[in-house]
């Protein structure tokens, strides 16, 4: 074992942080710490784990990992390789655009979070549209979306998309019956158009089950911390669990297209969905190994006369740790 594999697993049972001494010590079991910040240490911890594993991080592609894998250490992998595949689209020119849909709570915002932690923020950017303006509003449909499309060399992962009209909009009477179905008419029409222009187009339905959907609703209502994630639509929209299921079939019967399919992820098991689809997505594009090669630090300038000036005249933040 080396020495960095057994840091990594003095952190958590498991190398994830999940379990284990590493989170008790970071004021995760403390009286009442455990249910408001367990999931904040639990990421921080995850994290710096991950940087411990870069090293072994250099596996040449996304293979079947082995059967007694660590989930950091998987994640680490992927997340190597994830860069190597941002270097070939940025050198390459490709325009990748990645479309996360599901249900809430499903766990679309995590995977997005770990695709985009490591990667360089000019050139993988993520979009989590509002509420359209009335400016907007009064727009073709897809205009506000496409000012967000990937130029040369970008990664675009869209934390949901234009396909809240055959959601959310559709089911809670945001948009008309006459826009809805133009909508299921146009958008693989839409979607063939930015195909045929070279976009890669990867679309994500993260599929949660009722169970697990209420079990994360009620952590996040018992947890201050994860208690901003649900809204007043989330809690309506679990209610009517029924009619977003039938606008979801109708969804994918009209948009689950040859050249434009969708790619569910079974996201019950959080840790096991990102990895998959992390893995997926790395399959959708290929690539090559374009890892800057190492460089040698040049000597810094000298002072020539230069006398920088008293500390005791810049405002420095406050030490407080």
């Amino acid at each position: 074992m080396g020495k960095k594999d057994g840091k990594a697993r003095k952190n958590g049972k498991d190398g994830n942080g999940g379990a284990g001494a590493g989170t008790a010590g970071n004021g995760g079991a403390g009286a009442g710490g455990a249910g408001n910040r367990g999931e904040l240490v639990e990421h921080v911890v995850e994290t710096t784990n991950i940087e411990q594993y870069w090293e072994l991080g250099r596996r040449s592609h996304a293979g079947k990992p082995p059967t007694n894998y660590r989930y950091v250490e998987e994640l680490a992998k992927l997340q190597f390789e994830l860069l190597k595949l941002q270097e070939w689209v940025r050198r390459k020119g490709l325009r990748v655009c990645v479309l996360f849909e599901g249900r809430d709570a499903a766990g679309k915002g995590g995977v997005i979070t770990r695709i985009a932690q490591t990667l360089n923020p000019r050139y993988c950017r993520i979009v989590a549209l509002g509420t359209p303006t009335e400016r907007e509003r009064s727009q073709w449909f897809f205009q506000r979306y496409v000012a967000q499309l990937p130029a040369a060399g970008e990664i675009v992962l869209f934390d949901r998309s234009w396909y809240n009209r055959a959601g959310v909009e559709h089911v809670m009477g945001f948009c008309t019956q006459e826009e809805y179905e133009d909508f299921l008419r146009s958008c693989p029409q839409f979607e063939d158009m930015l195909i045929r222009s070279g976009m890669v187009l990867v679309k994500y339905w993260f599929s949660v089950s009722d169970e697990e959907q209420e079990r994360r609703f009620q952590a996040r209502m018992q947890n201050p911390v994860k208690r901003w994630k649900l809204s007043a639509m989330d809690l309506e929209a679990r209610r009517r669990w029924v009619d977003y299921s039938r606008a979801k079939d109708a969804m994918f019967a009209a948009t689950d297209t040859r050249t434009s399919p969708w790619n569910v992820v079974a996201a019950d098991d959080k840790k096991k969905a990102r990895l998959n689809c992390i893995a997926h997505l790395l399959g959708q594009v290929p690539y090559h190994d374009m890892v800057p090669v190492e460089i040698d630090l040049p000597p810094r300038q000298g002072d020539h006369g230069y006398r920088r000036p008293s500390f005791r005249k810049q405002k420095f933040v406050r030490a407080i740790y």
